[in-house]
């Protein structure tokens, strides 16, 4: 595992409703890897999972299978105090997401990072005024100079947020959903993100009207 910046390896996370006659409502598996620093977009619909999927590798929401390296370290396994060292979560107004204890801090490892070798932030909020969004933008790159991997969760809502998303990533995740069943995709390129069906239907209008605005003259948005 220790090849791996970052290794989710058959994971699976369900929720259920009901006591006695439990009824699943949630239900998403994840198998996926990275070997090397890179900006990662993530994308897909309100509720799809996205969030989920940033607590169970930061290690605030254990899985029901399945493992989470950071560093070739199983993240649930890590010192609570220590998690922040290997993988850090920023909700939206960048606050730090906390983790809840399941098990006495004694019983687990001591992370063997002193700093957050994994960046995880999720529907950050991109102002348009004062030079915010470009401030961010060189902060992301900078971690990535630096040797981290970061992941960015947007909702795209304006056709800007697409620009921004092809401009610094370079590889892409899609949480898709199927009423309770989700899954995660992974694509290489922006070329194979956006000529997924389900990644089209989702991104609806505004990939289409950010298609006009990039294609050459003679092109016709697909």
């Amino acid at each position: 595992m220790s090849d791996y910046i970052l290794s989710v390896d058959n994971l699976h996370k369900i929720y259920t409703h009901g006591r006695f006659h439990k009824e699943v409502t949630f239900s998403l598996r994840v198998d996926m890897r990275f070997a090397e620093a890179a900006i990662i977009g993530v994308m897909g619909a309100n509720g799809a999972g996205k969030t989920t999927l940033f607590e169970i590798i930061t290690g605030s929401n254990p899985p029901t299978s399945g493992r989470v390296y950071c560093l070739g370290q199983n993240i649930h396994n890590v010192k609570y105090n220590e998690r922040d060292r290997l993988v850090i979560h920023y909700h939206q107004s960048y606050q730090v997401r906390r983790l809840k204890w399941t098990k006495p801090n004694l019983m687990l490892e001591a992370a063997n990072s002193n700093y957050p070798i994994i960046h995880l932030f999720d529907e950050p909020q991109f102002n348009t005024q004062d030079g915010y969004i470009g401030f961010m933008l060189d902060f992301f790159k900078s971690l990535r100079r630096s040797g981290k991997l970061i992941f960015v969760s947007l909702h795209p809502t304006e056709i800007y947020h697409l620009q921004l998303v092809r401009e610094i990533c370079e590889q892409f995740i899609f949480v898709h959903h199927d009423q309770i069943d989700r899954s995660i995709r992974q694509y290489r390129s922006w070329e194979a993100f956006v000529g997924d069906d389900d990644v089209r239907q989702y991104l609806g209008a505004n990939l289409e009207a950010y298609e006009r605005q990039t294609m050459s003259p003679g092109q016709e948005v697909q």
